[in-house]
C-alpha cells in the first residue's frame, strides 16, 4: 500500500481534487484543513481535523495520530497577521527560526516546508499526485493571441522575471506594453479586479502567470481556473498565458471551454 498523504488544504477546488486522486491510487488520505481558509467541501466524506494556521504542535501531532507520511500543500491561504496567527509553542519556535528571511510568498513557504521535514514528513507536490494538471505548451479552447498579445505577454515575463528574483509576485497584467498591475499579497482575481478599472483601451491586455526563478516547486506553483478565465473575460482583457511545465491548471478541458465561451485565450508558454 502506498504511504498515506497528509493534504494541507487551503481554499479552492484544487485540495478536493487531490483528494480524489490520491483516493484513486488506493492511498490513505487525512485533510488538515485551516479554520476561515479551507472550503467546506474539501472535507467532506474525508478523514479530517481543522487547526488554525499557528496551531504547529497539534497539526504535526494530528497528522502523526493519522499515520502519515507524505504531505502535500495545495490551495491558497491568506497570509495572517501575527496576531490572527496566535502561534502555539512549535510556530513560535518556527518563527523565530525563520525570522526576517522569508519576506516573500516563497521563502515564507520554503521555511514552512523546512519545518514539516525536520519533524520527518516529507513532502510531494500536488503535480506528483495530479501530474495532468501541469501546464502543457499550446492553446487551451480555439482562440489564439494576437501578435499585439505577444508583445504584452513577452513584457509581462520580462517584469516578472525582474520581480519575482525578490519574491514578489507570479502574475501581471500588461495592456499594449503598459503594466497595469502585478500581483502582490492580494491574488490573482483581485488582480485582475483592480486592474479592470486601469483598462486604457478596448480589446487588449493579457493576464500573465509564471513561476519565481527561485520558486519552490513542490507549493505555490501558479494556478488557474475556470474562475480566472471568468475574471479575465469579465474585466474584458483578450486572453491569460501561463508557464507550460511549471504552472497547475485546474481542469484544462473545462478552462478551454469556458475561454471558447468568453471568446478570449489561454496559452502555454514555454520559457525553458
Amino acid at each position: 500500500m502506498k504511504p498515506a498523504l497528509g493534504v494541507l488544504a487551503g481554499a479552492g477546488p484544487l485540495p478536493s481534487a487531490v483528494v480524489a486522486a490520491a483516493r484513486t491510487q488506493g492511498r490513505p488520505v487525512f485533510v488538515l484543513a485551516f479554520e476561515g481558509h479551507t472550503d467546506p467541501a474539501t472535507v467532506a466524506n474525508v478523514a479530517h481535523a481543522c487547526v488554525r494556521l499557528g496551531q504547529f504542535a497539534d497539526a504535526f501531532r494530528l497528522l502523526r495520530a493519522a499515520g502519515v507520511v507524505e504531505i502535500c500543500l495545495i490551495g491558497p491561504v491568506r497570509r495572517p497577521s501575527l496576531s490572527e496567527l496566535r502561534p502555539d509553542w512549535r510556530a513560535a519556535q518556527a518563527l523565530a527560526r525563520i525570522g526576517l528571511r522569508a519576506f516573500g510568498d516563497d521563502g515564507l513557504l520554503s521555511a514552512v516546508i523546512r519545518e514539516i521535514e525536520s519533524e520527518g514528513f516529507v513532502v510531494v507536490g500536488a503535480d506528483e499526485i495530479l501530474g495532468t494538471l501541469r501546464g502543457r505548451a499550446g492553446l487551451y479552447g480555439r482562440n489564439a493571441p494576437s501578435e499585439s498579445d505577444r508583445a504584452d505577454i513577452a513584457r509581462a515575463v520580462d517584469v516578472l522575471r525582474a520581480l519575482g528574483a525578490v519574491d514578489v509576485g507570479q502574475a501581471a497584467v500588461v495592456e499594449h506594453g503598459v503594466v497595469l498591475g502585478v500581483e502582490a499579497i492580494e491574488g490573482t482575481d483581485a488582480l485582475v479586479s483592480r486592474c479592470r478599472a486601469l483598462r486604457r483601451e478596448q480589446g487588449g491586455g493579457v493576464l500573465v502567470k509564471i513561476a519565481k526563478p527561485g520558486q519552490e516547486h513542490r507549493v505555490d506553483l501558479p494556478t488557474i481556473g475556470v474562475t480566472t478565465v471568468e475574471a479575465v473575460a469579465a474585466a474584458g482583457f483578450a486572453g491569460i498565458a501561463i508557464e507550460a511545465g511549471r504552472s497547475l491548471v485546474a481542469d484544462a478541458q473545462a478552462v478551454g471551454r469556458a475561454a471558447d465561451h468568453h471568446g478570449i485565450f489561454v496559452v502555454g508558454i514555454d520559457l525553458s
